[in-house]
């Protein structure tokens, strides 16, 4: 591994209704990690709980200290391995509601930063189910991009990679390089969208996505096909079989990251905020 590369990992299980089975499967696929020599685990979303009935997840959200949470910094520390814990259900401003955040911890097992979940899903799948996501989650109001020593992230959660804006944002504007998707993206539309929308995200930005994909199948298959893709849209880690548990294990080079945006300064030639508005008047 070159000296301006970092080895991360990203991971894929399936989640259920079970607080213990689901943190025995995390801690398994953390120390898969650190024998392979990452030093950063990124987790799909709902990977501490995903309900078997309406309500459930509801009935287990925490606050950032509660236990659930202690378990998960105490692992992180333990295994000396940062961990990226996307979409944990963290209690609400009421009874009703929580959050959908992405929480990331450092390998001394500190919370370094939070991000809550902006779009949320409220959609009729075609030939699938309805979610209403919104029924009983709050949505998150801030951009969130964070220093580390695997660059500066920035933190999203699954529907919103739908969203472009964000991702623009984060780059242009919070200067991240590397881009944390966790993602329980449903069968059909994971089918149909997501390897094309990780990419697109990955070329424009110019950033390294690591897209974490859960394979949850209690309540509802989702899509799984974890994967890695670099600042120029190769796929460079993915697990084979989308519907195994395990890790992807790539390496963060960030001459590659310069060398992609110094032959293709987008950056550079991005029209400001106000031109549009010139432009559409």
């Amino acid at each position: 591994m070159a000296v301006n590369s970092v080895r991360i990992a990203a991971a894929q299980m399936t989640s259920i209704n079970d607080l213990a089975t689901n943190y025995a499967t995390c801690a398994r696929l953390v120390k898969e990690a650190a024998s392979a020599g990452a030093k950063l685990l990124c987790f799909p979303e709902n990977f501490s709980f995903v309900g078997a009935k309406d309500g459930e997840s509801l009935k287990i959200a925490e606050p950032l200290d509660g236990p659930i949470l202690k378990g998960y910094c105490a692992l992180a520390r333990e295994s000396n391995m940062w961990l990226s814990l996307g979409g944990f259900q963290e209690r609400g401003s009421d009874d009703a509601h929580l959050c959908n955040s992405h929480v990331l911890i450092d390998d001394a097992g500190n919370i370094r930063s939070t991000y809550k979940k902006m779009h949320l899903f409220d959609v009729d799948v075609p030939g699938g189910a309805v979610y209403k996501e919104s029924s009983f989650t709050e949505a998150g109001k801030e951009i969130v991009a964070v220093d580390s020593p695997f660059g500066r992230l920035g933190l999203t959660v699954c529907y919103d990679l739908r969203f472009p804006e964000v991702y623009q944002q984060l780059r242009f504007h919070h200067g991240a390089q590397v881009l944390l998707v966790p993602a329980a993206f449903t069968k059909v539309t994971g089918e149909a969208h997501w390897e094309v929308l990780l990419r697109a995200r990955a070329i424009e930005t110019q950033c390294y996505p690591l897209h974490k994909a859960g394979n949850i199948v209690e309540k509802r298959e989702s899509f799984g096909d974890t994967l890695i893709i670099d600042p120029w849209g190769t796929v460079i880690g993915r697990l084979p079989d989308r519907a195994s548990t395990g890790i992807v294990v790539a390496d963060i080079d960030f001459s590659l990251i310069e060398s992609v945006r110094t032959k293709m300064p987008i950056s550079q030639h991005r029209k400001p905020i106000e031109f549009w508005k010139q432009a559409s008047m």
